[in-house]
């Protein structure tokens, strides 16, 4: 059986590693964090990224930022005795940075797979996670048996690395701007004396439906829980990134503009708080949020 290599034992990573060992894959695992108590069951764990390179065909990665993944495949590139042929990056790090790691793999004959991830804790634990992956046609192939027990929905995007993380960014922008705009919406509707319950039960059946009023505001507002799973620091690292993109490209930007700048307000202020308290956030004080940065 092949020896799998899964760095990144989080939020995202412990339970998409988990479901790999659920489908019988042998898995070497690493975190930096205490690897031996976030490892799946019967997964081995390693001391170094260094060790897992050295025995395991592919790596999938699900770090939490660029810096990360390419701290993690230099250690892969220069790894002595290297085994892997493939790194395969879950994780939502930039296009410039996939394009980076890419780069920097390829020196030492590894390919890398861009491939991150959609879906939330809810989704990897579920392994309904939708995967937008760019890179070798051929690699792709090779390792589609091992994200289909992560990923019930895998999308080929394109052929350079780089292409999935565009496609991930824009999601984000997105989901983003659907949870910025239905916080700023509900605090509306109950000033006018508007339920909450009846608010979102009005909207997911009329043409104010998005993301967040199907999904996190049901899940983590509604319910008084807050605990989706994702920071505001992670999001707002997400749409920043997606403002850089879009403004290098000569996309339009106005949008984005204002979202980055309301996201990093809050990352600001709450860093650490779940992106659905941007509900409790939207109620600050005019003029709190800075330009984009």
């Amino acid at each position: 059986m092949t020896l799998v290599g899964f760095v990144g034992l989080g939020n995202m990573g412990g339970p998409m590693s988990a479901n790999l060992a659920r489908a019988g894959h042998d898995l070497l695992t690493f975190d930096i964090v205490d690897a031996a108590t976030r490892a799946p069951v019967g997964a081995r764990v390693a001391a170094s990224v260094a060790e897992v390179a050295a025995q395991a065909e592919p790596i999938f990665l699900s770090l939490p930022d660029g810096a990360a993944s390419l701290a993690v495949c230099r250690d892969v590139a220069n790894a002595p005795g290297r085994n892997v042929r493939a790194v395969v990056d879950l994780s939502t790090i930039g296009i410039e940075a996939a394009r980076e790691a890419a780069a920097l793999l390829a020196t030492a004959g590894v390919t890398y797979i861009d491939a991150p991830v959609s879906g939330g804790v809810g989704g990897a634990r579920s392994a309904t996670l939708a995967a937008m992956i760019s890179g070798d046609t051929e690699a792709i192939a090779r390792i589609d048996p091992l994200l289909a027990p992560m990923a019930a929905n895998r999308f080929v995007v394109g052929s350079e690395p780089g292409q999935g993380q565009a496609m991930k960014l824009l999601n984000n922008f997105l989901s983003s701007t659907a949870l910025a705009a239905t916080s700023e919406a509900i605090r509306f509707g109950e000033r006018r004396g508007l339920d909450l319950a009846t608010m979102l039960d009005v909207l997911n059946a009329s043409s104010g439906r998005n993301s967040a009023t199907a999904d996190k505001y049901p899940r983590g507002v509604l319910t008084g829980t807050f605990d989706l799973g994702f920071t505001a620091r992670l999001m707002a690292k997400d749409v920043t990134l997606y403002r850089a993109a879009a403004e290098e490209s000569g996309a339009p930007t106005a949008m984005a503009e204002a979202v980055a700048a309301l996201w990093q307000a809050m990352a600001s202020a709450m860093p650490s708080a779940d992106f659905s308290r941007m509900y409790d956030f939207v109620e600050q004080e005019p003029g709190v949020i800075p330009p984009a940065g």
